[in-house]
């Protein structure tokens, strides 16, 4: 055999050896991560598949935690205890991420929403609601109150995204959704073999160097996303980091990442064809370490109610309810007061 054919063999079989050790090994802690970390909340069937819902406290009306995109019930972990004090309050899991079944159908705003619908009437848990949406959550909260307008009674966005953002993508913005759905895609098969979880307990072990250097394989800004995304995190409760870096390493949430991701012009669109939110109560929070003309898109959110306010949340950036939970919670206070006194 001639040597660069023998190179070659040798290679492709070190390659096979280590997809089936690493996705052995990927087995074995998915299985791990199922006795040490059970489901805080439980599982309801929705359409075929389940999904994650936690219900919390009592009285009326029921306030609706509505993640970011990526970002399962664990985000309001700091917010949800303080808000089930004084009244119902439920975070739930979006299909893909956390500990729900992967999706079927497209990630749109206007999917998701009628999937929460559904969740809630499955689970039996009546409104009316408050919702409550951070981030892309803004866009799943404006669908909502279009499709059951009847049951809505107040919202809080928190830092939301305002739809001229995504609605209309510029080149460069159509380069970043095809960019990042490859990623998601590669780190989904990533995954599969082991090697984010690898990489995830390497971190947690205080050894950053080989996670750092295979997030920046994907370029720059993939590492500085990471990082920044990574920062957030941490802000979390210590016990919650492990469960955080398990759910992490399960392809499912990868995947449907690049599905939310490809589908943002279309979720900004279906959010800004609701253009008034009428007098219902809301308050829009947004932290101060934006550009000028986010600052007046979040200006522009609280004008969607002739009840609206605007919010600057000092010393925060785009995860509010991890830098001052408080605030949030006391957000929340004020709208619930508000629909009981009508």
């Amino acid at each position: 055999m001639k040597p660069a054919l023998m190179l070659l063999v040798i290679f492709l079989g070190t390659l096979a050896v280590s997809a089936v050790v690493g996705a052995v090994y990927q087995a074995i802690g998915t299985w791990r991560d199922r006795r040490r970390f059970p489901l805080p909340g439980h599982l309801v069937r929705v359409n075929e598949r389940r999904m994650h819902i936690l219900v919390t406290g009592e009285g009326t009306p029921t306030v609706v935690f509505e993640s970011g995109m990526g970002a399962s019930c664990l985000s309001w972990t700091l917010v949800q205890p303080q808000v089930a004090r004084f009244s119902r309050a439920v975070s739930y899991d979006r299909a893909g991420h956390g500990w729900s079944d992967p999706p079927h159908g497209p990630r749109t705003a206007r999917q998701i929403a009628q999937e929460l619908h559904t969740l809630l009437d499955a689970t039996g848990v009546p409104g009316p609601y408050v919702l409550v949406g951070h981030s892309f959550g803004g866009y799943v909260n404006r669908v909502f109150v279009h499709l059951y307008p009847n049951e809505v009674v107040g919202m809080v966005l928190v830092d939301s995204v305002h739809p001229a953002e995504w609605e209309n993508p510029t080149p460069e913005q159509v380069r970043m959704i095809e960019v990042g759905l490859r990623y998601s895609w590669i780190a989904a098969w990533l995954a599969r073999l082991g090697f984010v979880r690898f990489c995830l307990a390497r971190l947690a072990r205080g050894s950053p160097r080989l996670g750092w250097a295979a997030a920046s394989a994907f370029g720059v800004g993939a590492a500085s996303a990471v990082q920044r995304i990574a920062g957030e995190i941490r802000k979390l409760p210590a016990p919650i980091l492990p469960i955080v870096r398990a759910l992490w390493s399960q392809p499912k949430n990868f995947m449907s990442l690049g599905q939310h991701v490809a589908a943002l012009p279309l979720s900004a669109a279906q959010a800004a064809a609701v253009s008034s939110l009428g007098d219902l109560p809301l308050v829009v929070l947004s932290g101060d370490h934006h550009a000028a003309l986010y600052a007046d898109w979040q200006h522009d959110l609280a004008e969607l109610s002739s009840c609206g306010r605007h919010v600057v949340a000092s010393d925060s950036g785009h995860w509010i309810h991890l830098d001052h939970p408080e605030l949030v919670a006391s957000a929340i206070r004020e709208v619930v007061t508000a629909t009981r006194g009508n």
